[in-house]
């Protein structure tokens, strides 16, 4: 594997790591070191805590790709020097003065929110909300989805941590022009806003999934970018 940059994930919300599962395999068998973050959705601090510690583990440089709030994560572990280069797949990114929800806040409400719930302390993604998360994958796979998802800390939007990579990384984004979970128009307005190469796709909020290949060919430009074979 020697020579080629290695790839980090980090997931959203109603997620985990195994989001990434049309990827992975492809990245592997193009000779990158590859890893997923696993984070439990329970403070900012610690998800980007958990990103990290996965970035220590591999080599650098490092792709480091996030998933809806895992561009919030990206933004604030993307700091670390083995992170060469970024690649926002619809996802959030708040600048430095703003938190997950204020970067939200200033953009019109996207319908999955009409349907979850706060119990626990958690907030729950119901059943009824899964075709506005991932209404182009087909109802055996939006179900698994639904039943594998970490479910996120209620306060986890509002806090905050220090932290802006895309202020000195080089970033790639994918707007996902269907996305009713995240708006396409934060997508767009945060790729201009940090001077990212944008590329959109139509797709709901997990292109990563329902257009892999997209997904696919922004990591390995990105990649490229860094040297070696990408």
């Amino acid at each position: 594997m020697a020579g080629k940059p290695s790839i980090v994930f980090a997931h959203g919300l109603w997620a985990d790591g195994s989001c990434f599962h049309r990827l992975i395999p492809t990245l592997q068998a193009e000779g990158h070191e590859v890893f997923a973050s696993q984070h439990g959705l329970d403070s900012l601090e610690s998800d980007v805590a958990c990103v990290n510690f996965t970035l220590d583990h591999v080599p650098g440089p490092i792709v480091l790709v996030g998933h809806s709030y895992g561009g919030t994560l990206i933004t604030k572990a993307g700091i670390h020097d083995r992170v060469g280069a970024l690649v926002y797949i619809a996802a959030l990114a708040p600048d430095e003065d703003e938190t997950s929800q204020a970067q939200q806040d200033q953009f019109t409400r996207t319908p999955v929110f009409d349907h979850v719930e706060v119990a626990d302390g958690r907030v729950w993604l119901k059943a009824s909300g899964i075709p506005d998360f991932c209404g182009d994958l087909p109802e055996a796979e939006q179900k698994l989805l639904l039943a594998t998802g970490a479910v996120p800390d209620a306060e986890l939007f509002n806090q905050q941590a220090t932290g802006t990579a895309w202020r000195t990384k080089p970033s790639w984004c994918i707007v996902a022009t269907h996305d009713r979970t995240v708006n396409p128009e934060l997508e767009r307005h945060a790729a201009k806003r940090m001077g990212a190469k944008t590329y959109e796709v139509a797709s709901s909020h997990v292109p990563m999934l329902s257009h892999p290949d997209v997904v696919l060919d922004v990591i390995r430009e990105a990649a490229r970018s860094l040297g070696g074979q990408g």
